[in-house]
């Protein structure tokens, strides 16, 4: 019999795909989430890259628990000084080139890339924005005119005009780039695409043509900062700096949270001719920053980025298999390639029954998505690994494949 509760999800909640994965998850607790039948499922997905620390870590829920008593929400973003949020901002600088030193707190990534759209627009007088094809930059209109994907796009147009698309780690497109160009946005390594990462010649070739041509080079790393791709930023893995930095996801170290990072005589334009040029209500809000900047804390105390190496090594290790056709590991971030979509999506069904959550991404559903907690312990990536090659037996068999 249906529970009442997966009633109302169903009747009550927008949804956002005809099949949900539609789990009644009660709580969670380290890096394992519970039904409310007390049935334990190994988190692999971390929120899709969100929860950097697992779940219930008691340093983020006592800062949080402290914002609490001291307030929530103050005045609209930017008006008011709150510890909260310089206390984040000046922690995440101190992590950062010296060119990006203005941080502008948003509520998601959608929003971050919607501001430093803007701010190139702004600073640099141009209207024309370039991103990559299969790039995922958010959904709402101006981050989802980014996008390099026509399927998902195409029942919302007219999106944003004067947007282009390169092909990734193609040197030659990199000529598209002029002097009407605004940005170039790109994620250092490509996640809703399967994990594909640029080549460090690709990379440098891009910031040199950005230089020429005075285009702002922003890097989306929602999904790759913090530690999750081994390097605390998967940029510094190519000694290539952006000019705008966009973060979300782990920020909020579960809370949600975005920003866009800049030089502070770009990020000033926005806040004159006209003033308030960007604005937010909630952006920045003191208990989220709060949860981030305890877990900005633990990411760098226990040094994750190196964890999230020896958890990648360990995925690449363990996970070989006939059926697989590639492993593509940066740090914590994996995709695991099959021959079809069929047979991935057989093997995630295999596995969550197994009680291992693992997922696949937008733009290459022939692969698993892996991205587990940075602190994971080796035990419980180990189990996972079991379940994962456990159920593409099952899987193959099920579907008749040898």
């Amino acid at each position: 019999m249906e529970s009442p509760l997966r009633t109302q999800f169903f009747s009550f909640l927008a949804q956002t795909s005809p099949e949900p994965m539609g789990l009644e998850i009660e709580h969670a607790k380290g890096s394992v989430l519970f039904d409310k039948k007390g049935k334990a499922y190994i988190d692999m997905i971390s929120g899709i890259s969100v929860s950097n620390l697992g779940h219930g870590n008691s340093e983020v829920l006592n800062a949080v628990t402290a914002q609490l008593q001291k307030g929530m929400h103050f005045m609209v973003y930017g008006e008011f000084i709150q510890s909260a949020q310089v206390e984040l901002a000046t922690a995440l600088l101190n992590c950062l080139p010296k060119n990006l030193e203005s941080v502008y707190f948003v509520n998601s990534g959608s929003e971050a890339v919607e501001g430093a759209m803007k701010l190139a627009k702004r600073s640099t007088g141009r209207t024309k924005i370039l991103s990559f094809e299969n790039g995922y930059h958010g959904s709402t209109q101006g981050a989802l005119s980014l996008m390099g994907n026509e399927m998902l796009k195409a029942p919302f147009r007219p999106l944003l005009p004067g947007v282009g698309f390169l092909r990734f780690n193609h040197l030659e497109d990199l000529e598209i780039i002029d002097s009407d160009t605004a940005c170039l946005v790109m994620e250092p390594i490509q996640g809703e695409a399967g994990v594909i990462s640029a080549d460090p010649h690709f990379m440098i070739a891009a910031r040199k043509k950005c230089g020429e041509t005075g285009t702002l080079l922003v890097f989306d790393e929602a999904q790759t900062g913090f530690g999750r791709t081994g390097t605390f930023w998967a940029f510094e893995q190519y000694g290539v700096v952006p000019d705008i930095l966009i973060l979300a996801k782990a920020l909020g170290g579960g809370m949600p949270l975005g920003c866009f990072i800049a030089s502070k005589v770009l990020m000033d334009t926005l806040s004159q001719n006209p003033p308030l040029g960007h604005i937010t209500t909630f952006g920045g809000h003191p208990v989220c920053c709060a949860a981030g900047l305890a877990s900005l804390k633990v990411i760098l105390r226990e040094d994750l980025k190196n964890n999230a190496l020896k958890i990648g090594a360990q995925l690449e290790e363990r996970l070989q298999h006939p059926a697989i056709q590639a492993v593509r590991v940066s740090g914590a971030l994996a995709a695991i390639e099959f021959k079809s979509a069929d047979l991935n999506k057989e093997i995630i069904r295999a596995c969550v029954e197994k009680g291992l959550l693992v997922d696949w991404f937008l733009f290459n559903d022939r692969s698993m998505r892996i991205a587990p907690p940075l602190n994971m312990e080796k035990s419980l990536v180990e189990k996972a690994c079991d379940i994962i090659l456990e159920s593409l037996v099952q899987a193959t068999a099920r579907i008749g494949l040898h």
